[in-house]
Order: structure tokens, then sequence, then C-alpha cells
């Protein structure tokens, strides 16, 4: 019998995951199946409880239950607790175990983009105070040895109640959106972590890239456009353009090895996420 993996969320027909787990299942002959749930948001509990009861292998979580998923949860690895988010759920010997690979898998697709081992001598601008910021502030601060990371959002309280929260010291600062576009040229990197930009809002940009040195690179985490307006522009300012395509796909891989314990062929699931993509 096939063992079972699965992505929830609501709504979930537009998730990619299915399509890219399932090739990478097969890719390495595993005898598993990839299955997107959508579950209703009163039916959260009862839904996971399905879940368990199918001794699913593990699970990817998908908004809006990232942080709701955690009450259902057995246990709940440290930094998954600190972000305050689960993304990926893996099944230990019946115990079901929540971890957060978005940081992660963010900070190896930007090492790999970048040809580093880390981020250090970089400055580092991130552009909201969500979610995916957090996990990507206190993965990045945690491991990436950034000499700083600033938080730019258009609630200042919000981004310093981020900073405020993350537990490595990080002599990070907060700014409004009008004093980032104005201090850009201080930056290495520039990450949108919002979802201005994403489709069908295409022709919107987090802030404008002015003032962006030569060199810098700018980030952006959505995937659908393949380019934002964002990067379109930092290409045209001599900037480099970093895709959210390896954010997805990486994070996606780190959940794949803690199911199955296979490092996952990362060129086989990205080409089957670019071939959907560029069907759309």
């Amino acid at each position: 019998m096939k063992e079972l993996y699965s992505v929830i969320g609501y709504p979930i027909g537009h998730s990619l995951s299915p399509h890219m787990q399932n090739a990478v299942l097969d890719y390495h002959s595993i005898d598993g199946y990839y299955h997107a749930f959508e579950i209703a948001p009163e039916k959260v509990e009862e839904g996971i409880k399905g879940l368990k009861a199918l001794n699913i292998k593990g699970f990817n979580v998908t908004i809006p239950y990232k942080v709701k998923v955690m009450d259902f949860l057995d246990e709940i690895d440290e930094l998954a607790r600190e972000i305050g988010a689960v993304n990926t759920v893996v099944n230990e010997n019946g115990r079901y175990v929540g971890y957060n690979t978005d940081g992660d898998g963010y900070l190896q697709s930007l090492l790999t983009f970048l040809g580093r081992s880390s981020l250090q001598d970089q400055s580092v601008l991130i552009l909201g105070a969500g979610g995916a910021a957090r996990a990507l502030l206190f993965t990045i601060a945690a491991k990436g040895q950034a000499n700083c990371i600033d938080i730019a959002n258009r609630t200042l309280s919000k981004a310093q109640e981020l900073i405020t929260s993350c537990p490595i010291d990080n002599e990070g600062t907060v700014l409004s959106i009008t004093e980032a576009e104005e201090n850009l040229g201080r930056y290495d990197i520039i990450i949108n972590t919002t979802a201005v930009g994403m489709s069908p809002n295409v022709e919107e940009s987090p802030l404008s890239l002015q003032h962006v040195k030569k060199g810098a690179t700018v980030s952006d985490i959505i995937y659908n456009p393949l380019e934002t307006k964002l990067l379109r522009e930092a290409k045209e300012r001599g900037a480099l353009a970093h895709t959210g395509i390896g954010m997805f796909v990486m994070q996606g891989a780190l959940a794949f090895e803690k199911w199955t314990g296979v490092q996952p062929n990362v060129k086989v699931m990205e080409d089957v996420v670019l071939r959907h993509l560029q069907k759309k």
C-alpha cells in the first residue's frame, strides 16, 4: 500500500505541491502518493484527526492553518515554536511533529543563487512583517550571519514587534516604506515577503527601487508570476533578481527529506513547477 503524504489549506486547488512532490516520489521510486486536502476552517481539528487515522507519513500546511495546526500536534520543533508557525508535519513513530522549513528553504535558495556559504558582511532589508517575514528573519538571524536585518513595513508597530520578538540579537531597525526607498543604497539584499505583486495584481510593487545600488540582490518570495514587477525593475536598475521559485522548491525538498530520509533531486522538482507556471 502506498505511503500517503499531503498538503492542507483553504483553498488548496491552486497548490503546485502535489505536482512537485509526486514527480520526485516517482523519480526516487518511492511507493507513495501526495494529495491536496482542502479543509474548511470549522473542520480543522476533524481534518487533522482524519489524517492521523490514515497514518499519514507527513503533510505540508499552507494558508490559513500554519498557526492553528500547532494546537493538534504532539510536538513542535524549537525553531517552529519560536517562529510561531508550522508548514511541515512529520509522523515520527506515531507522533506528529511540526517543523517550519520556510526559512531554511529560503536561505538555502538564496545562498545557492549568490554562490555563498553565508550572508556574512551583507546588510539585509526585509519588506513586510507577517508570517513569512518572521520565518525569514528568525532563520537568517540564527544561521545567515548577516551584518544586520532591518524591517520595512507600512505598519511600524508590527515591524517593531517582529524585531523585538526575534530571539537572536540582530541589531535590526524598523523603517517606513518611504524611509526604506530613500535608504535602499545601504542594502546588499532586499527581500519582499509581502503579497504585493502576486498574480493577478502583477502591476503592483511593494516599493520603488530608484535608489537601489547596482549589484545588490532583490529577492521576491512570490513565484506566480515568475518575474514580478519588483524583479523587472531590479534588473533594469542593474540589480540581481532572485525569484520565489527557489524558496517554494527548497522548502518542499526539506519536507520531503524529513518524511522519507531521501535527499530529493531538486532539479526534478523545480522543472515540474516551472512547467506548470509557464502554462498559465
